[in-house]
């Protein structure tokens, strides 16, 4: 049976994922969801005529002065009256503009003798450059973000500033993420010549944690076993994702995919024209989506960056779910690929990148020190240092 390509794979995934329920939440508990309606402006800003600058607000037409200053008009207290000929207010920075007055005068074109202003520099040019002028950056009722955007801290106090208390998001998504081989020890400091420390379930919880909100359980390691398998899935019952790790190739000892049958699930897909990677597994059962990644540990990395992280995406409602790619120079001559779509593990140092020697997909060490993917398409020729390649960036730790 022929693989399923990267892309197919991916929209067949997507196409499973029905966003989850719609919450309202207060806007600072929104950090890394997104908008499950538009967000419209309940207020405008600025809401009035604010200075841009420090100095004095005063008629354009009483040029070149001199002028006798009135009082103050400082941030959350604004001068009491208007601006009349011949006078002039104190402004601060953000200050509301005192009615008359049509232009900033800033204090390092002045110079102040008591009471009295006179002028000493160049007045601004146009005469308004120095005032924030009302709804410049936004009026009531304009849409300002789109549902579907992601909420970072910028959008935060956009919200708050449009004049939003609680901001409508879906809601977190439940994740059970099982770990099963019988090499698994879940001990790193007591671990036999047979055995492996069991890392996937720590990897795989903090990659979904850095990129999304979401509540993850760690179940496991879990034997290979289908008992064993059959009481890990029933912990997982009330998971809106069931994540396994390891067991979904097709060795004798590779029992995920019968006891996720067993289990009541359907199988979607299995086996993606991918390297590394190639076993993922997703499956459906009721309103659950199960992802099955593969056990050695780089596979189960790149792959639950290409599947796991956009379907989390997309059950939170992003409106792009999928990772973009991004240019950058090669620093090195890269042999043509494979028959199957390639992410090589590599280092960006801010100007080109390099792909990592060790390219197996146990190699743990070599996977800790990329910050990159390079994608390599199927069958796509040898590439020569210096040419742009696409590139998929990590967040992967204090890389330099």
């Amino acid at each position: 049976m022929a693989l399923l390509s990267l892309a197919e794979a991916q929209a067949r995934l997507l196409a499973l994922a029905v966003p989850l329920p719609i919450e309202r939440v207060p806007v600072a508990d929104a950090l890394g969801r997104y908008l499950a309606e538009p967000l419209v402006a309940r207020r405008t800003q600025p809401a009035a005529d604010l200075s841009a600058m420090d100095g004095y607000a005063l008629r354009g037409a009483d040029l070149p002065g001199p002028w006798h200053v009135m009082g103050e008009s400082a941030c959350g207290h604004p001068f009491g009256g208007p601006v009349g000929r011949g006078e002039t207010v104190r402004i601060a920075t953000g200050a509301l503009l005192p009615d008359g007055a049509d232009m900033v005068l800033m204090q390092e074109d002045a110079k102040r003798d008591g009471e009295s202003l006179a002028l000493t520099g160049t007045p601004p040019e146009p005469l308004a450059k120095h005032i924030r002028r009302k709804g410049t950056d936004f009026v009531e009722g304009a849409e300002l973000l789109a549902t579907g955007t992601r909420l970072g801290p910028a959008q935060l106090a956009l919200a708050l500033g449009a004049g939003h208390s609680h901001i409508a998001v879906r809601r977190v998504p439940r994740i059970a993420v099982i770990d099963s081989g019988d090499e698994l020890s879940s001990d790193p400091a007591a671990c036999a010549t047979h055995q492996i420390p069991a890392s996937n379930g720590v990897m795989l919880a903090a990659l979904m944690t850095a990129a999304v909100p979401c509540r993850i359980e760690r179940i496991g390691p879990v034997a290979d076993r289908l008992e064993a398998l059959a009481d890990a899935f029933a912990h997982a019952e009330q998971a809106d994702v069931v994540v396994t790790s390891g067991g979904a190739s097709v060795g004798d000892h590779d029992l995920v995919r019968p006891a996720l049958l067993a289990w009541g699930a359907a199988i979607d897909f299995w086996k993606v024209a991918v390297k590394p990677g190639k076993p993922v597994m997703i499956g459906v059962r009721g309103a659950q989506l199960v992802v099955g990644l593969p056990g050695n540990p780089v596979s189960s990395h790149v792959t639950a960056y290409l599947f796991l992280l956009p379907l989390l995406r997309a059950l939170l409602g992003a409106a792009t779910p999928l990772p973009r790619p991004v240019q950058f120079t090669l620093a090195h001559d890269l042999p043509a690929a494979g028959t199957r779509q390639e992410f090589l593990r590599a280092h960006w140092d801010g100007e080109k990148v390099t792909a990592r020697l060790n390219q197996d997909s146990g190699a743990l060490a070599t996977l800790a020190a990329s910050n990159a993917l390079i994608e390599r398409i199927i069958n796509a020729p040898a590439l020569a240092a210096g040419k742009p390649v696409s590139v998929y960036l990590l967040e992967n730790g204090g890389i330099a």
